[in-house]
């Protein structure tokens, strides 16, 4: 499994790359991971081609964080993108007049806070003099995880406090913890997995059991407004095939993992074992529902971390569905 983290280290390459004309394309961004498994599972499936018809060049390029997604979509080198709630957030309240807007949910759920075997964490308390990890800085486990300590008065020690947060990719998470050399990691699927199944670490929690009804947003699919306006039938497509192919991910987990798992063989040069895409799938709840109400509260505890800058955040129009505001 090293050698499959290794491969995604730096991941920020082209999966499908069309050498067509610049008309008519249709350029989408996510990451070879379990919480998109519904871009993954819709492409393997050839489904999502169908769906937009051969007169639109379909161009897939995968990431491994969603800042970066954000960012090609700034450039205009990206059209749509499968990324968390926090980058989402932040690429809304930095494009210009709110033009990278969310347009569907894609996820709910998948991450964990695993704890090494080595360590004695069992509650909030014990976490003083730790050193924990979460990926890039503000992405959604890092807000989060930043969260969890400030409720509990922890302090991270970049503001003088006793918890070292390391924000690394989650293939680096796996050699630290293969080392010993931290205590805890806040991580989505199926890195949780990973470190339980592979490591022998001790899951503490589901992300999900600290928000209400168990369910906060993961995955969104957000969009740049211009491409929508001016591509309504080649959006409203798609919308539709990343509907049907939520519900058939659920209705579907086996046939879902072997499609996962080859995709991301193809792609990436090794699949992960079936036994840990199975258990992760079972940690995610594929829905387009965007769980707006858990956004809110990702933009509040964003805000309260500095991550939105000094002059506070206003979240109306963050919501686009098929072209309508």
């Amino acid at each position: 499994m090293a050698c499959a983290g290794a491969v995604m280290v730096g991941l920020a390459v082209y999966a499908t790359m069309l050498e067509d004309s610049n008309e008519n394309r249709f350029r989408v961004a996510f990451f070879p991971n379990v919480a998109h498994a519904i871009p993954v599972i819709g492409m393997e499936m050839g489904s999502f081609e169908r769906s937009i018809g051969e007169e639109v060049n379909l161009e897939v390029r995968l990431f491994d964080s969603g800042p970066q997604a954000i960012e090609a979509l700034f450039s205009g080198s990206i059209d749509m993108a499968y990324v968390g709630p926090g980058p989402a957030i932040n690429g809304f309240l930095k494009s210009t007049d709110g033009s990278v807007r969310i347009i569907s949910g894609a996820a709910s759920g998948g991450s964990s806070f695993v704890i090494h075997p080595d360590s004695q964490i069992a509650q909030a308390s014990d976490l003083h003099n730790t050193r924990i990890s979460a990926p890039q800085i503000g992405n959604s486990q890092d807000i989060s995880l930043r969260h969890y300590l400030a409720q509990h008065n922890l302090v991270p020690a970049e503001k003088g406090g006793s918890v070292t947060v390391l924000n690394i990719a989650n293939p680096d998470t796996y050699t630290l913890f293969v080392k010993g050399e931290i205590d805890a990691a806040w991580v989505p699927e199926p890195w949780a997995t990973i470190l339980v199944e592979e490591l022998n670490g001790h899951r503490l929690f589901h992300e999900e059991e600290l928000w209400e009804d168990g369910m906060f947003a993961s995955v969104v699919l957000v969009a740049r407004q211009q491409f929508v306006e001016e591509n309504p039938e080649t959006v409203s497509a798609w919308l539709k095939t990343h509907n049907s192919t939520a519900h058939w991910i659920r209705e579907n987990p086996t046939e879902a993992r072997e499609l996962f798992n080859k995709y991301v063989e193809s792609e990436l040069g090794r699949a992960f074992p079936d036994g840990i895409i199975d258990i992760a799938l079972q940690n995610i709840h594929f829905t387009t529902d965007t769980v707006s109400t858990s956004i809110d509260v990702f933009a509040e505890r964003a805000d309260a971390l500095g991550y939105l800058g000094r002059n506070g955040y206003n979240l109306e129009g963050l919501y686009m569905i098929s072209g309508s505001p």
